[in-house]
């Protein structure tokens, strides 16, 4: 496991997926949204906001348990998208691309658009918008919460 963080607020993956949007305006017009579930959720709904597409689509590929990662298996296949052609798939991430690579191959024509990408997994997007080192383990805002923390002088006096 990473001894990398990075946190992402709420604030910032608005901003962010909206930038995302911004990119793939202009490759549209876009048949429908297949978001992947869970993480990209969000960044769909704020990506289908942004360019007013009404149809989404959902898929769901379970690779990981908490942060241990497992083999990929479709839970829930993205039916009303066909191969792809003309639909927008949007992910919060990818890291190695083992969900990405399960997921293009259900979906070889469709548009692979992530808000974050490491360096292992970013051959396989499309569009997306920050790259994180791939020792780096993100913390989504839905994964985390706001808590006190000791000032540095106190935590330092402790040891």
């Amino acid at each position: 496991m990473s001894n990398r963080y990075y946190t992402v607020s709420w604030d910032q993956l608005h901003r962010d997926s909206k930038a995302l949007a911004w990119r793939l305006n202009d490759r549209g017009p876009w048949r429908g949204i297949v978001a992947i579930t869970r993480g990209g959720l969000i960044p769909a709904a704020i990506v289908a906001r942004e360019l007013e597409a009404r149809l989404i689509e959902t898929v769901s590929v379970v690779t990981y348990n908490e942060e241990e990662r497992g083999l990929p298996q479709v839970v829930k296949p993205p039916a009303a998208a066909g191969d792809g052609e003309g639909w927008l798939l949007v992910d919060d991430l990818v890291d190695t691309g083992t969900t990405a690579k399960v997921v293009r191959a259900l979906l070889p024509k469709a548009h692979f658009a992530t808000v974050y990408a490491k360096p292992k997994g970013r051959p396989l997007v499309d569009t997306f918008i920050t790259e994180v080192s791939q020792d780096t383990w993100i913390l989504f805002p839905w994964d985390t919460e706001a808590q006190f923390i000791a000032p540095i002088a106190r935590s330092a006096a402790a040891r």
